[in-house]
């Protein structure tokens, strides 16, 4: 029988949710870049216009069948699908 630790929260995540990503955020939350997940070109792309680690993040609006999703980062906005702001990993602000 392996007995399992109860998670308790760090200062860093007082809700001990863990790291999530940005598909996962709601609409006029800001959330905080922790990496971008993968090795494809489309990963590359992402680091340049800007998720990079530390880079403020706030989800503007979600269209109504919750595709795509427009971000606001770096004073600019944009529009990102689901698929793809599911491989950038987040956390609390």
């Amino acid at each position: 029988m392996i007995l399992k630790m109860p998670q308790t929260p760090t200062p860093a995540d007082p809700l001990g949710a863990g790291p999530r990503t940005l598909a996962e955020a709601a609409p006029a939350q800001t959330v905080v870049v922790a990496s971008v997940a993968g090795q494809s070109p489309f990963r590359r792309r992402l680091l340049e216009l800007g998720f990079v680690a530390g880079a403020r993040v706030r989800v503007v609006r979600v269209a109504p069948l919750g595709d795509p999703m427009e971000v606001q980062l770096h004073g600019y906005h944009l529009s990102i699908r689901r698929r793809d702001a599911a491989s950038v990993l987040v956390r609390s602000a």
